[in-house]
């Protein structure tokens, strides 16, 4: 037995291989057991996968239900293709082999400014934690030594407060002073709203902000072990089970919502993303945090989708899946810390 999979309770690995998901068992195969598999090619040709990739528009964008860019600020396709890349790369692990994917990326890419990032979906104002959620998209899918990826990292870089983290919301608008709610929400709406600059750097990074930012650095060979990246990390444990700096996300208890694929920072998403960037078990926050996963396992081997107070799922059939993707990603990062 993997010295990774005695630390647990409960056996994990049976729950995945009984689980008749033809995904979840070729990649615990892969991952978990180290045993010889087929050509990830079986899991692209799966019915689940085709019938996303059949929804693709020409243009490689997946169309938005009910929402049209054109009467909005807020590019919705752009939205709804990155939503669609959450599943095909990180979570079939779909890459630019593949031509669906190469169109998807060059629309994404469509998107870029002059300045390094990814603009739309807060209309015109900057989003660094959209943006390194998509660059960790596009870094797996092959293109991490594409020169819009590398313009991509020196716009966050220069986006980071001065504590060395990110934020939750656009950068440029937090020194703003006086704003109701009704003009913050045109500024992240409307078309016609230019790019706002009014950096405060002297606020406290985010958490939620600064996880999802640096999920692109983790997957990347070289930004992965910069200064930069490595004291970012820092900072993201050292608010496990804490309260974030900022309004949104605030609540300790949103460390224990997950998602899979990755969406908003968690406890799982943030430890996946520093066991990719070299940090080791001993580490006081990290044993914490990997101590409770292996104190809340489930008896059936699975964790469950949600532990929050504030942010209660019912475990039943509709949830079962995302409990296996759940626990398949515990198991990875174990693998990987052990």
């Amino acid at each position: 037995m993997a010295d990774w999979i005695s630390k647990f309770k409960y056996y994990p690995i049976k729950p995945l291989m009984d689980s008749q998901n033809l995904a979840i068992i070729y990649f615990t195969k892969r991952d978990l057991l180290d045993t010889t598999t087929e050509s990830i090619d079986c899991v692209w040709d799966l019915p689940e996968v085709q019938k996303m990739l059949k929804n693709q528009l020409d243009d490689g964008s997946w169309p938005s239900k009910g929402k049209k860019d054109e009467n909005s600020g807020v590019k919705y396709s752009l939205i709804e293709t990155w939503k669609h890349l959450r599943f095909l790369i990180q979570q079939y692990e779909m890459n630019n082999t593949h031509p669906a994917i190469k169109k998807a990326a060059e629309f994404i890419f469509s998107y870029q400014t002059d300045e390094g990032d990814i603009r739309g979906i807060l209309a015109n104002q900057y989003a660094p934690y959209y943006n390194g959620a998509i660059m960790y998209l596009l870094i797996k899918a092959g293109y991490y030594n594409d020169p819009r990826i590398e313009k991509g990292f020196n716009w966050l870089l220069k986006m980071r407060q001065d504590d060395g983290g990110w934020v939750i919301g656009s950068p440029g608008m937090i020194g703003l002073s006086n704003i109701t709610l009704s003009e913050r929400n045109d500024l992240v709406t409307n078309k016609s709203m230019e790019t706002v600059n009014a950096f405060d750097k002297f606020k406290p990074f985010s958490a939620a902000g600064t996880g999802m930012v640096l999920r692109a650095f983790a997957v990347h060979p070289t930004y992965k072990k910069s200064e930069e990246a490595l004291a970012a990390a820092r900072l993201l444990k050292s608010k496990f089970f804490k309260k974030d700096n900022w309004t949104s996300y605030q609540h300790p208890d949103n460390w224990l919502r997950f998602q899979y694929p990755f969406w908003w920072t968690n406890l799982i998403s943030a430890l996946d993303t520093l066991s990719l960037m070299g940090f080791s078990r001993a580490d006081k926050d990290i044993e914490h945090a990997l101590g409770w996963l292996i104190e809340h396992q489930e008896p059936d081997g699975l964790w469950k989708i949600s532990y929050s107070k504030i942010h209660k799922v019912p475990d039943d059939n509709r949830t079962f899946e995302s409990r296996l993707w759940i626990t398949l990603a515990i198991c990875r990062l174990f693998s990987r810390f052990y």
